[in-house]
Parts: C-alpha cells; structure tokens; sequence
C-alpha cells in the first residue's frame, strides 16, 4: 500500500499527464496538444516544490497552457514544421535547380507532364512550351514541390551543368 501512495503524488501524476499528452501531439494534427503537455508540467515542477490545492493547480495548468499556446504557438511551428508551409520562402531550394540543364527521359506534355533526368536523378516536369519528346535537352525554369517547370533547349544532348 505504501508503493502505491509513492505513485499518487500530484508531481508524478502531472508528469505522466504531461508526457501522454506530448506523445498524442504525434497522433493529431495542429501542434496545439503539446502546450498543455509542457503545461502540465509546469505544474509538475510547481508541486515538487509547494504542497498546493487540486483547485490552485488545475488553475496554473489552464493558465499556463493557454498562455503558451498563444505565445508560443507560432513561432514553435515555424521551428518544428519548417518555413515553406508557413509562407517563408526558401531561395536556397529553387538556385539548386533553376538554369540548370536537364535531358527528357519520358515526354513531357503540357497536359499531362513527363519527366526527365538531372544529375541521376529523374524529376517530374512540365512545361508551358508544348510537347517536348525524349531525348531532348531542356532548361529549368522553375520548381512547384517535387516537379520542374523546364523550357526547350535548341538541338538535343545531355546535361551539361
């Protein structure tokens, strides 16, 4: 029975509220679980240090988990989830690819797209200037996710950058 008064301390048990909640912030969508987590480890922290009422701590938990939320919330997304999403733009991920030279490995159409080879790697592509056919030497012009926007190269050959 002693064992068990051990594991009913109010410390332990915001603790173990805390990291359940820190473990379902990576079943659900929005990052806003994890505050009340960090929440409820504040008030861990608080009650390893001060014997204080089941009402004053549930009182500190909502307070600081709002409080963080609304604080923290932003810019703790841009570190977790990056800043493409969020309207950052990253110039660093279209230099890589823009001016380059690419070869088409499957036609690409502007309808349907095709793909093509870069550095030993094959892309998706589309393109604005009509139907380009296999083999031919193209430029990137641009990059939306994981497709390149390229433009026909005069004559046909591999890439040369």
């Amino acid at each position: 029975m002693e064992a068990f008064k051990d594991w009913m301390k109010p410390e332990l048990i915001w603790f173990l509220i805390g990291l359940v909640l820190m473990l379902m912030e990576f079943a659900t969508p929005g990052f806003i679980i994890f505050f009340f987590g960090v929440g409820a480890w504040i008030v861990a922290l608080i009650c390893l240090f001060a014997d204080i009422s089941l009402n004053i701590q549930l009182i500190i938990f909502l307070v600081a988990s709002v409080l963080l939320l609304v604080f923290l919330r932003k810019w703790m997304r841009t570190v977790f989830v990056g800043y493409k999403k969020y309207g950052k733009p990253s110039d660093d991920d279209m230099a890589e690819f823009v001016g380059k030279r690419a070869v088409v490995t499957k036609r690409i159409d502007p309808v349907a797209g095709g793909k093509i080879e870069l550095h030993g790697t094959s892309w998706s592509a589309e393109t604005n200037d009509g139907p380009i056919e296999e083999g031919a030497a193209v430029e990137i012009t641009g990059k939306h996710g994981l497709t390149l926007t390229v433009q026909r190269l005069s004559g046909k050959g591999g890439a040369d950058q």
